[in-house]
């Protein structure tokens, strides 16, 4: 009897996330794939984003948790398109969940489609969708240790987001430590601190968007 192993499921998401990605390209349309624990701060990200941009570029949002349409209401009602993928207990989106979207947007009018994946630290990094990056959010809330624990999710992304900075008065977190572990686990990792809060950092990670889309 043949064991199915994780090699072979891992091989059969490769190929369809190639197939989207050749979706993507010919509408010309930029992906990333926005990763992170519950509760860092990805949907307060994407509004903000969407507050900054809303006039420049033209955005969908794919939504994935294990439950409830809430963050993709938070989404809809900044005017945004956005599609609910509730996994109903997987911990992370794959390419084929991503594929069963694609008929909810016209990618011919769109610049940017995020994902944003199901808030976890491990198995989204895993997972291609079909992005052309992986981003990845970590706030100041859940310590400096987290990149030390979980390696691949940093290793794997183009971007960190440092998130909730206007709490660092309040919370023992040593931002710099931070840099210093991500830069020795991928040393091509743009980083940005950035409040959700209060805005600050956002026009720099809006900036490396639009560089993203002028490609």
């Amino acid at each position: 009897m043949k064991i199915p192993v994780v090699k072979n499921i891992l091989a059969a998401n490769e190929r369809i996330a190639e197939e989207n990605r050749k979706l993507f390209e010919e509408a010309k349309v930029a992906v990333i794939n926005l990763m992170s624990s519950p509760g860092s701060g990805k949907t307060s990200l994407l509004e903000c984003t969407i507050d900054a941009l809303k006039d420049r570029i033209r955005m969908g949002v794919i939504e994935g948790d294990i439950q409830s349409t809430r963050d993709a209401e938070r989404i809809l009602n900044k005017g945004i398109p956005a599609v609910q993928i509730n996994t109903d207990g997987a911990c992370h989106l794959d390419s084929n969940m991503i594929r069963n979207t694609l008929s909810n947007f016209d990618l011919s009018e769109l610049d940017l489609l995020v994902v944003e994946n199901v808030g976890n630290l491990v198995c989204p990094a895993e997972f291609e969708v079909g992005e052309d990056h992986k981003v990845t959010i970590l706030s100041v809330t859940e310590g400096e240790d987290k990149p030390e624990k979980y390696p691949l999710m940093f290793h794997e992304s183009s971007v960190l987001l440092i998130n909730k900075i206007d709490l660092l008065p309040y919370v023992d977190c040593d931002v710099g430590y931070i840099r210093d572990i991500c830069l020795k686990i991928n040393p091509k990792l743009e980083i940005f601190e950035v409040s959700c809060k209060t805005g600050e950092g956002i026009d720099g990670w809006a900036e490396w968007l639009l560089k993203l889309i002028k490609k």
